[in-house]
């Protein structure tokens, strides 16, 4: 299966959905162009209380569309958007990719994986008991995020739905992501 760009999205004001959009632009180091969370320094309102000086790790927001359907299932309606994502993906195990992956996105940008999305209880507020399904525990203890990754912009430009992903994993021994 081809991995693709099915959706993209922002907002230019703090909510925790973000409208679709017929296209995003990734600017370098930066972000969304004119989404909220855009910037060298952290934006989440959380993070910024915290430190404000803390690089932007959190630039680009992917979750991958098969986790609505498995959302779907368990009896939660979710879109595109409504997660607060930029970009919703089609056909690539997000969430298996190590740190440092390089995502080329269409023609031009390619954004660097940094880490997991940790969801916050605001999640409940859009749906309630929608952060159990998104957060987990394995068997094991550990826990499982599943609300998407989160991602810096190494090479800006125009995102569209359709658009064709490429994953370029790192060299080395590979990281698995972590919260970030």
């Amino acid at each position: 299966m081809n991995s693709t760009v099915a959706s993209v999205s922002s907002n230019d004001v703090y909510s925790f959905t973000k409208p679709n959009r017929d296209s995003v632009t990734l600017l370098t180091g930066l972000g969304v162009e004119g989404d909220v969370h855009a910037g060298v320094t952290v934006k989440h309102r959380s993070r910024v209380a915290q430190d404000p000086t803390q690089p932007n790790l959190r630039q680009v927001h992917l979750i991958h569309q098969e986790l609505f359907a498995e959302l779907r299932q368990a009896g939660f309606e979710v879109s595109p958007g409504d997660l607060g994502e930029n970009i919703t993906t089609a056909g690539i195990d997000l969430l298996g990719l190590p740190v440092g992956t390089l995502l080329r996105l269409g023609d031009e940008a390619v954004v660097e994986v940094t880490g997991l999305r940790n969801p916050c209880l605001q999640i409940d507020t859009f749906q309630a008991g929608l952060l159990k399904q998104v957060v987990g525990r394995a068997d094991d203890g550990t826990i499982v995020r599943k609300a998407g990754i989160m991602s810096v912009v190494r090479t800006g430009g125009v995102v569209r739905p359709g658009d064709v992903i490429k994953a370029v994993l790192p060299v080395g021994p590979h990281r698995p992501l972590e919260r970030v």
